[in-house]
């Protein structure tokens, strides 16, 4: 059942509809029995790459000619939907950077980089991860600090990355690095690096606030070697305006990804309310708690919404840096705040790990940083005022 009773999208079609409650099952039956045994090695296992990649839910709206499903954004964004939906803080974080890193390999590769990575992605047989994020570098892509530097036929790659997800798990890094140091954004550039370079190395896992079953590393490069051909796109310096175009995705799905938590949210909540004693009552009998409840679901509603106008825009190619902005700072923002809320009306259980309302909690907190800071939303909003 959805936030709004009676509410279906535009973009649910059918066909949509179908992958969704294949993802239901999948969910159901891979990821929740082993959500804990996730949460406990810091990540998920390759079976289950491979599994998904079976089924044709890992690169949903990537080309058939190159191992996707040959949909389209609506098909991607019901994944994360239900992913979210479930409850899943594992497998998805993760899946999701996979997808990403595939979507620059589709967008800006050459036919023999599509070629050679693409099957392989959309199959689960490579993992995936993105390598833009340094120590004290933040969200300055400009001022990258790794290099990769022409010797002949080849690039030496030296340097560190952090916070990357997949990072102990990838076999290819969708890595930004600085071609010409020389240059702020035309000195950048996308290398397509595999892990299994010598010279590459994975530090250590993170220990994260939240999304304990996605792992986080620290990743180092010393004099790495990799193959000139190994830029994406075969053509240097176009690595920040590549990054720059692409991450609109992303953004987009972070805004899709908190209205199911959201929704998430309002429905163990809701549960929770209706079941728990409290003065001769049901919590639920309380005004106001059905007050609160009002005003959780009429947020949650109005952030579906919003996410399902910015999927209408994907689709229909007019979705831009502004749109992408607003939903991305203004859902992250909100799903802190209602889980927190919803959190309240558990009372001291809500504090347990053991209630999902404690993991949304501490997992949401990442979602106003990740794929751009939202002080950098609004700056990239102002600049068009």
């Amino acid at each position: 059942m959805m936030i709004i009773d009676t509410y279906k999208p535009r973009w649910y079609t059918e066909e949509v509809e179908a992958l969704g409650d294949l993802v239901r099952r999948f969910t159901a039956e891979e990821i929740t029995p082993n959500q804990e045994r996730y949460f406990a090695e810091g990540a998920t296992d390759r079976a289950l790459w491979r599994k998904a990649g079976d089924l044709g839910i890992i690169l949903p709206d990537i080309d058939e000619a190159y191992g996707g499903s040959g949909g389209t954004f609506a098909h991607e964004a019901v994944v994360a939907h239900e992913l979210c939906l479930a409850g899943d803080t594992s497998w998805r974080p993760g899946k999701q950077i996979h997808v990403i890193a595939a979507h620059y390999i589709s967008r800006y590769g050459t036919p023999d980089q599509k070629r050679k990575y693409l099957p392989k992605l959309a199959s689960g047989e490579m993992i995936a991860g993105m390598g833009m994020t340094e120590p004290g570098g933040g969200t300055d892509l400009q001022n990258l600090r790794t290099r990769a530097i022409r010797q002949g036929d080849s690039y030496v790659v030296n340097g560190s990355k952090t916070f990357i997800t997949n990072g102990s798990t990838a076999d290819l890094l969708v890595l930004a690095v600085k071609t010409d140091p020389s240059q702020k954004a035309r000195g950048v550039s996308l290398i397509l690096f595999e892990t299994a370079t010598p010279g590459f190395r994975v530090g250590r896992r993170l220990n994260k606030v939240g999304l304990h079953g996605s792992d986080t590393c620290e990743l180092f490069f010393d004099d790495c070697e990799v193959p000139a051909e190994s830029v994406l796109g075969g053509t240097e310096g176009q690595g920040f305006f590549q990054m720059m175009k692409d991450l609109t995705y992303e953004r987009t799905l972070v805004g899709i990804n908190c209205a199911a938590v959201m929704e998430h949210a309002y429905r163990v909540t809701l549960a929770h309310a209706k079941e728990r004693p409290m003065f001769d009552k049901r919590l639920i009998d309380l005004q106001h708690t059905r007050f609160e409840l009002a005003e959780v679901k009429t947020v949650a509603t109005v952030t579906r919404v919003l996410a399902d106008f910015t999927v209408d825009r994907m689709l229909d190619g007019t979705m831009n840096t502004e749109l992408a902005s607003m939903s991305k700072w203004w859902t992250s923002d909100r799903q802190c705040e209602l889980v927190s809320r919803c959190l309240q009306v558990f009372g001291g259980h809500g504090y347990m790990l053991e209630y999902p309302i404690a993991r949304m909690f501490v997992d949401a907190r990442i979602e106003p940083i990740y794929g751009g800071a939202n002080e950098l939303m609004k700056d990239l909003i102002g600049r068009g005022l």
